[in-house]
C-alpha cells in the first residue's frame, strides 16, 4: 500500500437515515476517496447492530488506506439529539434509538475525536464551508424538503442553542390553521415543506373536485392520496392554474418565514435545499414580494437569499464537514 498518495488527516463522515445510512472517506480538503451506503433497516435489527455495520464497513474501507492517518470522525443524524454529550434521543425516523452514546462507542471503537451535529446543523456547515455560503460569517441553512429544518452559523460559528434546539424554525407559526408540520397547524414546517405542500394541495383540490372543477394533475377524489409536492411543481412547470396557486401561497408563506429570520438575525445570506433549489424560477417571484413588504429594508438588503450549492452531493460532505468543524 502506497501512503504517501494520502493526506496525514484522514475524516470519517457517518450519515444515518431512516431509510440508509452512509459511510465516507474523505479528507480537510472536502476531497472524498470512499464511499458506502447501506439500508438502516432498524425496525428489524435495533440501532446496536445498526452501529456494528457502520463499525464493519469502516474498517472495510480503512483497510486499503493507512488507518492511521485517521484523526477525526463527523456524524450526522436527525434529531432530537444532545450534540455536546454525543447522545442521540429518540429521533421520529429511528424508533428504538432510546439515549445511544454513539459518539462513546465510535471514540472508544476507533480511538479518535468523535463529533455529532443534527442533521440540519450539519447541513449548514457543509454549506457554510464549501458551497453556497462559504466566505459568510452569518448564514442561516433551510432544507426545505420533506420537512423544514434549519442550521444556523452566527458570528463564524455555528449556533445550535442551550440544548440543540436553536434553529427549529419549522415550529414557527405563520398562519392560525394551515398545513401541519412539526406538530402544529399553520406553521413554517407545514406551508414550506414537501409534506406539507402536500397536504395543502389536496385540501385545495378536494374542494375543487366537490365543486366539480376540473384538475389536470387530479381526477378523482381517489387520488387526492397520491398528490405529492413533486405532482405540484410538475404541473405548475406546464403552467397548471391550480397547480400554480398552490406554489403562490407556499412560496408567500415561505417569504413571512423568511422575513422574521432576516429581521431577527441580519443574517449575510439564507441558502434554501431541496425544493426550493430545484424549483427557485418559480418560488422566487412570489418570495420576493413578500420580502419586499415584511423584512426591514435594510436588512433585506445585505441578505442573499441563495439556492443550495451542493445539491444532492450535501449528504455526501455534511458528516465530513462535522468531522472538520471545530469551535
Amino acid at each position: 500500500m502506497n501512503t504517501n498518495k494520502y493526506p496525514d488527516n484522514l475524516l470519517l463522515g457517518i450519515d444515518i437515515g431512516g431509510t440508509k445510512c452512509t459511510v465516507v472517506l474523505g479528507d480537510e480538503d472536502f476531497k472524498i476517496y470512499e464511499k458506502v451506503v447501506f439500508p438502516t433497516r432498524t425496525v428489524e435489527r435495533g440501532w446496536k447492530e445498526v452501529l456494528a455495520e457502520f463499525s464493519r464497513q469502516a474498517r472495510n474501507i480503512l483497510k486499503n488506506y493507512d488507518a492511521d492517518r485517521l484523526k477525526r470522525i463527523g456524524i450526522s443524524c436527525g434529531g432530537p439529539l444532545d450534540s455536546k454529550e454525543g447522545v442521540i434521543y429518540s429521533p421520529p425516523n429511528l424508533p428504538g434509538w432510546d439515549a445511544v452514546p454513539i459518539v462513546d462507542i465510535f471514540r472508544k471503537e476507533f480511538g479518535v475525536d468523535v463529533a455529532l451535529q443534527n442533521d440540519a446543523n450539519a447541513g449548514a456547515l457543509a454549506e457554510w464551508m464549501m458551497g453556497a455560503g462559504k466566505g459568510t460569517r452569518n448564514m442561516i441553512f433551510l432544507t426545505f424538503g420533506t420537512g423544514m429544518g434549519s442550521g444556523l452559523i452566527l458570528n463564524g460559528k455555528l449556533y445550535s442553542g442551550t440544548n440543540d434546539l436553536g434553529g427549529e424554525v419549522g415550529h414557527i407559526r405563520l398562519a392560525d390553521d394551515g398545513p401541519v408540520g412539526f406538530g402544529k397547524a399553520g406553521s413554517f414546517e407545514g406551508f414550506c415543506s414537501g409534506g406539507g405542500i402536500a397536504q395543502l394541495a389536496r385540501e385545495i383540490v378536494s374542494k375543487k373536485l366537490e365543486n366539480s372543477e376540473k384538475v389536470s394533475f387530479c381526477h378523482s377524489p381517489g387520488q387526492l392520496n397520491s398528490i405529492t409536492a413533486k405532482t405540484v411543481f410538475e404541473s405548475a412547470s406546464s403552467g397548471d392554474p391550480i397547480a400554480l396557486e398552490i406554489v403562490r401561497i407556499s412560496s408567500e408563506y415561505l417569504g413571512k418565514g423568511l422575513s422574521v429570520l432576516i429581521d431577527v438575525l441580519n443574517p449575510e445570506c439564507i441558502v434554501i435545499g431541496s425544493i426550493f433549489a430545484r424549483n427557485e424560477k418559480l418560488i422566487r417571484p412570489h418570495l420576493e414580494k413578500v420580502l419586499e413588504r415584511e423584512a426591514i429594508p435594510a436588512a433585506r438588503e445585505v441578505c442573499k437569499i441563495l439556492p443550495a450549492g451542493l445539491g444532492e452531493k450535501i449528504g455526501d460532505y455534511a458528516a465530513l464537514c462535522v468531522a472538520l468543524y471545530k469551535e
